[in-house]
């Protein structure tokens, strides 16, 4: 049967608070610790013309997140267990590709934490990122964790609002010549296009919110409108945010200041605060960094842990153990890793851009070619479409961006 794009909101209080947390889990996975180091480090190296890549960024998260997470509600399944349906052995590899690469997301967010609580109190990156997944994993262990789940997540998404909201507006940035780049870019760097894009909607991103909606079971034709008024909700406040967070730092480039990109404790987005409001300004930050990566710790941990069970049948006991694995193995690589953090973080958010064109096709082809997995629902064809396009945009993104990306590592 047909269907079109409708967005009227379900009534049931229960079910608001779900969207709520599922657009927050999205939200913040995809304004984490990484976006905001790749963002203030390309800002300082390109200027105005970064804002044609946030841009790319949101065009792309729109048609991501909107077809992944209606295509999941119709099929009522993770994506794992789509995938294999639609081509056998198919969610195999696209849990072990997000599994992996959702691992490599995680280090980078513990390297966040830390790099949030060194500008907070000064206090050493690796034990700050030792703390924070600690903490992460006291939230899992809690007797009631879906609820803390989804009220850290709220709480933390809207501090982090408001403070970028108060540089952006102390920064005074050429907002006019942004706009203008951000069509007719002077410089177009697929390399960085796919970083940002891989940072904000690849890898274990492309699936959280819609994950989420699953285990409260906002799934099926009935949630369908409200799961596209949910998406759509949540790609507002990450564009918001991601183009706030561009113009505070892009203030402080135009002004004048120069951040240090090079030494490897650098932290080019604490930089860009302290430069506006001086050393409270670089506290604040780090409040701001923290409370990225510490959702983003979690996002990542419960997205990646859900496709565990493409492997096998999971309790919610087995998924809390896999869980806490999860995050102390990611602990145990960031504090071997000799990479300097800021370095790290703009790195996943390439390799996570890597994967996204994989998942993205699968689900594209289940639109067009596999009614019966939704309900027998004939899916909407602009979108589709739209997702097609965009599928052959991030190949061809991939494929010319994937020396560049892991040239990061060396930097």
């Amino acid at each position: 049967m047909a269907e079109s794009i409708s967005t009227s909101p379900t009534g049931n209080a229960a079910a608001r608070g779900g969207f709520l947390a599922a657009i927050f889990l999205m939200a913040t996975s995809a304004v984490g610790p990484g976006f905001i180091t790749q963002t203030a480090t390309f800002t300082a190296t390109l200027g105005s013309a970064f804002a044609f890549a946030i841009l790319a960024s949101i065009v792309i998260d729109f048609v991501v997140q909107l077809n992944i997470w209606r295509i999941t509600a119709l099929t009522r399944s993770n994506a794992s267990a789509t995938a294999n349906a639609a081509i056998p052995g198919a969610g195999y590899l696209l849990a072990v590709l997000v599994i992996i690469g959702g691992l490599a997301f995680n280090v980078g967010n513990i390297a966040g934490a830390g790099l949030g609580l060194n500008a907070m109190f000064g206090l050493d990156p690796k034990i700050g990122g030792a703390a924070s997944a600690l903490l992460a994993i006291a939230i899992f262990l809690s007797r009631r964790a879906g609820l803390l789940l989804d009220r850290a997540i709220i709480g933390l998404g809207v501090l982090m609002i408001g403070m970028v909201v108060i540089v952006a507006l102390s920064s005074n940035p050429p907002v006019g010549e942004a706009l203008r780049q951000s069509v007719l870019p002077d410089v177009i760097d697929f390399p960085t296009i796919t970083t940002i894009v891989g940072g904000t909607v690849g890898g274990y991103i492309t699936y959280s919110g819609a994950h989420r909606l699953l285990d409260k079971g906002l799934v099926g034709e009935e949630n369908l409108a409200a799961v596209t008024r949910a998406s759509l909700s949540g790609i507002v406040v990450t564009g918001i945010m991601r183009f706030l967070l561009f113009l505070a730092i892009l203030g402080v480039v135009a002004s004048g200041v120069t951040l240090d990109l090079s030494s490897q404790v650098a932290n080019p987005a604490a930089q860009a605060f302290a430069a506006v409001l001086g050393d409270w300004g670089m506290r604040i930050f780090g409040v701001v960094l923290w409370a990225a990566a510490l959702t983003s710790v979690i996002g990542a941990a419960y997205t990646s842990v859900s496709f565990f069970s493409a492997f096998g049948k999971m309790t919610d006991r087995s998924r809390s153990i896999a869980t806490v694995g999860f995050i102390t193995v990611s602990l145990l690589v960031y504090v071997s890793l000799g990479t300097a953090p800021a370095a790290l973080l703009i790195f996943v958010g390439g390799f996570n851009g890597l994967i996204l064109p994989i998942g993205l096709t699968i689900f594209t082809y289940v639109g067009f070619a596999r009614p019966d997995l939704m309900g027998g629902h004939r899916y909407n064809r602009p979108l589709l479409i739209a997702a097609a396009i965009v599928c052959a945009l991030t190949w061809y993104m991939g494929a010319n961006s994937i020396g560049g990306i892991f040239a990061f590592l060396q930097g």
